[in-house]
């Protein structure tokens, strides 16, 4: 049998020992300097990014009493109404966003104090239900709309009565009461009040219907004519007699005459600089131009006159403007080289511009003390008492609502909405 041979055991001196030693401790702190260097790398990474990114988006910046809603929030829903707009419409919007959040939270509160809420559940029903469907950013925007849904169909149909005093009228604006007498007495020689109504009218509804506003409560007429004045003759007038001219200084018509004179001209950049009054009427437009042919200030006239507010405080001074920037009735007056500097116009008719005051004529049809109230009304005075409560909302010095939005913070999430 062989014997087996044993190979010598291999001595570890001291020195290689603590040479080996050494090497393991000097590998150990490479590999902790190693990681020490990607935590702070990271570190310097993630602190970037937490500064830059995650604090700003989770910052609270809208609260309306406990509810808080932070820079994400704000975004999502930037973005949401600002849906197929232009880059530049995001800037108008901003505002108005911080309005709608602060807005539906104070309904959605509101309403629950009513005892009116809308489950998850259903505004998931909801968001499916939609063509095409929406996703869950539309999560808050459409339970407030099923949350005013629901007011309107229960709470305010309560609050809205059904039968109401009502009267059944005629009615016209007219831009003088010249043309209103004129306009009156055509119409107590035969000629049909609705016919003229439909060609002559200043205020748009009583030309959409020919004159005919049919039966309405007295605060709905109001509302809809954005006057009291038709309404007060109405609620007071006997039937079938037509009215004088009535003066309303209030009324708003989509007309009016300027006084123009072009003080200088610059031909190769196709710009004016220009004076004008702006009158409620042709005949007021005349008047003036005569006052001043005999020798009165137009700047006087046009701080006392015009009806054109940007420029009357500064004598009707327009500045140079650019053609086209004017109506085309004016620009044909002002760039006009045949026309002499400092030469008046007569009255330019502009149906772009808005001057206050006009005569109605009125005639009441029939009249009822107690008829029921159409629907379409109804549904007016229901959104009307909704707008009303939602004001109330605001003014309750009880609910506390902020905005910690400033300029610079407006900017940074309308480019991470224009950049998503």
């Amino acid at each position: 049998m062989t014997k087996k041979i044993e190979k010598p055991k291999r001595e570890v001196t001291k020195r290689q020992l603590s040479r080996w030693q050494r090497e393991k401790r000097r590998l150990r702190i490479i590999r902790t300097l190693g990681i020490f260097i990607i935590i702070v790398v990271l570190g310097v990474v993630g602190g970037g990014w937490y500064i830059s990114q995650y604090r700003p988006l989770h910052q609270i910046v809208i609260r309306v009493n406990d509810t808080n809603f932070n820079m994400n929030y704000y975004i999502r829903m930037l973005k949401n109404y600002g849906q197929g707009q232009p880059d530049y419409y995001m800037y108008s919007l901003a505002d108005e966003v911080v309005k709608v959040i602060q807005r539906n939270e104070l309904i959605r509160q509101e309403a629950g104090e009513l005892g009116i809420s809308i489950s998850d559940k259903q505004v998931d029903e909801e968001l499916k239900s939609r063509d095409p469907p929406l996703n869950k950013d539309y999560r808050d925007v459409v339970r407030t709309e099923m949350i005013v849904n629901t007011l309107l169909d229960g709470y305010f149909e309560q609050q809205v009565p059904v039968f109401a005093e009502q009267r059944q009228i005629l009615a016209m604006l007219l831009e003088s009461e010249s043309q209103a007498t004129e306009v009156r007495d055509r119409i107590e020689d035969g000629e049909d009040f609705g016919k003229l109504a439909g060609e002559l009218s200043l205020d748009s509804l009583s030309k959409a219907e020919n004159g005919d506003l049919g039966w309405r409560p007295k605060d709905v007429l109001a509302d809809l004519l954005d006057t009291s004045v038709p309404g007060d003759y109405a609620f007071s007038a006997d039937v079938g007699v037509l009215s004088q001219p009535i003066y309303d200084e209030e009324i708003v018509k989509n007309v009016g005459y300027w006084i123009v004179k072009v003080l200088e001209r610059e031909q190769e950049a196709e710009e004016a600089h220009v004076q004008a009054i702006l009158l409620a009427s042709e005949g007021e437009a005349w008047q003036v131009k005569s006052r001043l042919e005999a020798g009165e200030d137009f700047d006087a006239l046009a701080e006392e006159l015009s009806q054109h507010e940007a420029s009357k405080e500064e004598g009707g001074d327009l500045d140079w403007i650019a053609k086209g920037m004017a109506s085309s009735a004016l620009d044909e007056f002002i760039f006009n080289t045949e026309i002499e500097l400092n030469t008046l116009s007569e009255p330019i008719r502009d149906e772009t511009a808005w001057t206050k005051g006009g005569y109605w004529l009125l005639k009441v049809i029939d009249k009822d003390d107690n008829k029921e109230i159409e629907e379409d009304d109804r549904n007016f005075l229901k959104a009307k008492a909704l707008d009303e409560w939602v004001s109330s909302l605001w003014d309750n010095p009880e609910n506390e609502v902020d905005s910690y939005l400033d300029d610079e913070k407006k900017i940074w999430a309308i480019e991470k909405v224009i950049g998503s």
